[in-house]
């Protein structure tokens, strides 16, 4: 495949500032191992290809749910026998990204703008997606006594996780569509765009330093918790309101090596995302004591409930949004048209999808040759 033209400087600095994928991170935890974490190993279990752990990253929030519940229930384990899963969590893309890279960990959950930066910025080297996970869970929130419709948005402050990462762009993109002007690197403009920390954007929104956000879950629900009303759901911009909003990658060295470990942890999602989807409950009890383990605090039912509602968790990459998001970056002037030919490689997904007999996905023209 043909290299991403190179980015210059000042978008060098942006974006790998910018494509971490803080919609998933939602201030949970640190960036840490996490090796006390229990995976129960069947006594006399065999080891796939001899292989002793698989390491996995993901961010403790529900948006990567198919992993905080596929560890905490022991579904991931399950299929992977004796090979011992080693989970790590952490709070930004680029530092899973990095991790991957330096084979501090095998295969990750993650979101949508760092798996595109991890991808361009080594020529289509370093990873492949290989399975989707969640969609949705992303709403505009804001302060109903100042902003009544969408076209209030105009002058307001509007607060966003990242210069950059995947609701950076979304709104920026939604800014452009509604004709107003506002610069990127700034967030200057018609509209005040204000990259605040999720941790923080609740309190902020408390003090009225920002007006509204664009946020991912957990925090959109944290805002309408503290008076917020959702003036926009992001699903609703989108054909048949999917999106991708976490997705799994694994390292093109670990696919050739493992590729029998590989469809072994995919097949454990695919089941974990079938046991969610029959029993939302449980599933959601499941990812807030996994959250609680992690974070040392569980969420409020008026937080998590509907929260939880809006994300939908399958195994399709819905890969033609990923490329749109990829668009929506270069239209922004975050990022030089990327070529993301080869970025997944579906077929080990699609075997396990066959073999539970459910429908096999498409990489949307973005697939390994």
């Amino acid at each position: 495949m043909s290299a991403a033209r190179p980015l210059t400087a000042l978008r060098t600095i942006a974006v790998i500032a910018a494509f971490p994928l803080l919609l998933t991170a939602c201030g949970y935890g640190a960036d840490s191992a996490d090796d006390d974490k229990q995976t129960e190993v069947a006594a006399n279990a065999k080891k796939i290809d001899g292989l002793d752990e698989v390491k996995i990253g993901y961010f403790p929030n529900l948006t990567h749910a198919t992993a905080l519940v596929g560890v905490q229930e022991g579904l991931l384990q399950k299929e992977l026998g004796g090979t011992k899963i080693k989970p790590s969590t952490f709070n930004a893309g680029p530092s899973e990204i990095e991790a991957l890279n330096a084979g501090s960990i095998d295969i990750g959950w993650i979101g949508p703008s760092p798996a595109i930066n991890g991808y361009t910025k080594s020529n289509g080297k370093s990873l492949r997606i290989i399975s989707g996970s969640a969609s949705g869970g992303v709403k505009l929130v804001v302060n109903p006594d100042k902003i009544k419709s969408l076209d209030d948005v105009k002058g307001k402050k509007i607060a966003t996780p990242q210069l950059g990462n995947t609701q950076d762009v979304a709104f920026l993109n939604w800014i452009a569509e509604k004709g107003w002007k506002v610069d990127a690197q700034s967030g200057g403009g018609d509209v005040s765009v204000v990259r605040t920390d999720n941790k923080i954007t609740p309190d902020a929104y408390k003090s009225g330093s920002i007006d509204g956000a664009w946020v991912p879950e957990p925090t959109a629900s944290k805002l309408v918790a503290e008076g917020g009303k959702v003036l926009l759901d992001e699903a609703d911009l989108w054909p048949d309101k999917k999106f991708v909003i976490t997705n799994i990658i694994v390292s093109q060295k670990f696919l050739k090596e493992h590729p029998d470990v590989v469809e072994a942890v995919l097949r454990g999602s695919v089941k974990t995302n079938a046991w969610i989807n029959a029993n939302p409950e449980k599933a959601k009890a499941s990812a807030n004591e996994a959250l609680k383990e992690e974070s040392g605090k569980a969420l409020p039912a008026e937080v998590i409930d509907p929260a939880w509602k809006s994300i939908t968790f399958l195994d399709d990459p819905l890969a033609a949004t990923l490329n749109t998001e990829a668009e929506h970056a270069v239209k922004a002037g975050l990022l030089e048209k990327p070529d993301l030919k080869g970025i997944y490689d579906l077929a080990p997904l699609n075997k396990v999808l066959k073999a539970e007999g459910e429908d096999e996905v498409d990489d949307a023209g973005l697939g390994a040759e």
